[in-house]
């Protein structure tokens, strides 16, 4: 481990992480070491977050945050360690099985909508692997209700929205399968400070008002952990640091490291 992130003292246990969450656990990592190919990432990685609670990753580039949300979909080689929902492990559940069976969905940090085809059939595709198709509609039809900015535009192509108004329809694309875990890729990567903040705005209100669990990778640091309940600072695949969002805001570590103070 590079010398500057020996400040940071002891790396906390997996106590120490269970103590930042409730009784209420909802998705567990145990001693996970996953990567791709041969190559391992992530190191006896732990974590721990409760139902309609947010969990956001920090740390510099290459330290495995990425790798964390797709070890948890399914998109990782996973050498030992196992990733449970509600006590019943998922570790090697493809991602369709996941988003379908035990309801975790994964918001790409690229821009992933398909502009050419209309808001609506956008949201639509968000429910391609359900048995139901009319389910889609009606989860379709609820988010157009809550959401103005997509009811507008809902028979216009997906090209004509602004970048705001594209995380958006990814993030809303993502609800149709109800799922009960967003993981969510730099919500903030590429959008306008006013887009920033609407879209942490809504990610707030799924947390809040639809419990709604979300894991989010932010480079943005101090945006992430201003809105995140919990904060894990990553170095090498390994959570060199955790604690309360606002006290990792505080830290004078994390702060000359990662929030440039």
């Amino acid at each position: 481990m590079s010398s500057q992130y020996e400040v940071l003292g002891k790396a906390p246990g997996a106590e120490d992480l269970k103590n930042l969450s409730s009784e209420d656990i909802h998705l567990t990592i145990k001693n996970l070491n996953a990567g791709y190919g041969k190559m391992e990432i992530l190191h006896n990685f732990d974590l721990f977050v409760s139902k309609a609670q947010s969990l956001c990753l920090i740390g510099p580039n290459g330290a495995g945050k990425s790798t964390i949300l797709h070890s948890i979909y399914g998109f990782t080689n996973i050498f030992s360690g196992k990733i449970e929902i509600d006590g019943k492990e998922i570790t090697n559940l493809t991602p369709a099985e996941k988003l379908k069976s035990v309801g975790i969905a994964y918001i790409l940090q690229d821009n992933s909508v398909f502009p050419d085809m209309t808001v609506e059939e956008n949201l639509l595709m968000g429910g391609f692997i359900k048995d139901k198709t009319e389910e889609s509609y009606q989860e379709a039809e609820k988010i157009l209700d809550k959401y103005e900015r997509l009811r507008n535009r809902r028979n216009q192509p997906a090209k004509v929205l602004s970048g705001g108004e594209r995380r958006l329809l990814e993030i809303s694309r993502a609800l149709v399968m109800k799922p009960s875990v967003l993981l969510v890729d730099e919500p903030s990567i590429g959008l306008e400070p006013r887009y920033i903040d609407m879209v942490f705005e809504i990610l707030g209100d799924l947390q809040k008002n639809e419990k709604k669990t979300i894991i989010l990778v932010e480079q943005n640091a101090k945006k992430g952990l201003e809105f995140s309940d919990i904060g894990y600072v990553l170095v090498s695949g390994q959570t060199a640091i955790a604690g309360r969002g606002d006290d990792l805001l505080k830290n004078d570590d994390v702060g000359r490291l990662f929030l440039g103070g």
